[in-house]
């Protein structure tokens, strides 16, 4: 898979495994401990600035993926590039550059915010810790931030849960922008808010990236959302990438028999236009056992034999769209 310009972010074949629980009665009993297959062979690029969003089900490995971006988990193989750096070999001094040029911004804020500190105490921890602003400066620093998150200039002497959820994640997003980043990782970003606030906050990322010239990755599982946010879409299935395409282009002719399911199966905003059937078949395979060949064909409407003994690589379907089937074409629906 080629890009014609240099990415920021090229992740080349990334793998990551968890090894699960092993009590003790397995081990007596000589059970072997099982493995969780997180990652298994992740490739794609970000141009700088553009916005891809990333989607599938639970438990597919996108908060792995974000999460082995900002080194939270180090993969057991394959590689992250930014800038043409070699993200997983930093120490030391340009890892530290390197976090402060990509943030990630979680799901839950009220979790990864410190109860003890005020906001202003934790917006001036992260500019100070990364030497961005001194005395007077860092005060001019954190008011431009409450601003730039549309929050009360008054909200810097109060504690996180102060504040509403919507409010929390701005409070997020600031703690990120304090350190002047060129890359946001949002995990779920609008998840856990209700959708008339999800809606703000994503219309304030949207703000955020054209004012600043940020890249972004975009995680979730609205389908809406990623298509009202991004320029590029990642579907991935059992920790890989099974279709990847520009926006426009996935929604209208998805090129992955799973992707055309994940469409079919979001909600519709119009009652009368809500499906009653399940669009995806069954359940989502163990990552502990994964199934053979391709991953999806015990779920897939058009398996055949092949689909069972080989896995399918990405490849390209066009230009600007590459998908992970035996297929050269999805059926086209009646």
């Amino acid at each position: 898979m080629t890009d014609t310009v240099t990415p920021l972010i090229a992740v080349n074949d990334l793998a990551m495994q968890f090894a699960r629980r092993h009590p003790l009665a397995e081990r007596i009993a000589g059970k072997p401990q099982q493995i969780v297959h997180a990652l298994n062979g992740v490739s794609f690029t970000v141009r700088r600035g553009e916005t891809l969003g990333i989607v599938g089900e639970s438990g597919c490995g996108k908060s792995t993926l974000a999460r082995c971006l900002v080194r939270l988990n180090n993969p057991i193989g394959g590689s992250v590039t930014y800038d043409g750096i070699d993200v997983l070999k930093l120490e030391g001094a340009p890892r530290r550059n390197y976090h402060r040029r990509v943030q990630m911004v979680f799901q839950d804020p009220y979790s990864s915010l410190n109860p003890r500190m005020t906001v202003r105490q934790t917006l001036a921890e992260a500019i100070k810790f990364h030497g961005l602003r001194q005395g007077a400066a860092i005060e001019s620093r954190i008011a431009e931030l409450l601003d730039l998150v549309r929050l009360p200039s008054d909200a810097g002497e109060r504690y996180p849960h102060e504040f509403s959820g919507g409010q929390r994640q701005r409070i997020g997003i600031a703690r990120a922008l304090a350190v002047e980043p060129e890359c946001l990782i949002a995990d779920e970003l609008v998840s856990a808010l209700d959708v008339s606030v999800q809606a703000q906050i994503v219309n304030l990322l949207l703000e955020l990236q054209e004012r600043l010239h940020l890249t972004v990755l975009f995680i979730a599982h609205d389908l809406r959302l990623v298509r009202h946010i991004s320029h590029r879409v990642a579907v991935m299935y059992l920790g890989k990438i099974v279709e990847l395409a520009e926006t426009e282009q996935l929604f209208s002719r998805p090129a992955h028999p799973y992707t055309a399911a994940l469409l079919k199966a979001a909600p519709e905003l119009d009652p009368s236009q809500r499906s009653t059937v399940d669009a995806v078949r069954g359940e989502l395979p163990s990552p502990i056992a994964i199934p053979s060949g391709c991953p999806f064909h015990p779920r897939c409407p058009y398996v055949f034999d092949r689909c069972r003994v080989e896995q399918p690589l990405l490849t390209p379907r066009s230009e600007t769209q590459f998908a992970a089937c035996h297929l050269d074409a999805l059926p086209r629906a009646n």
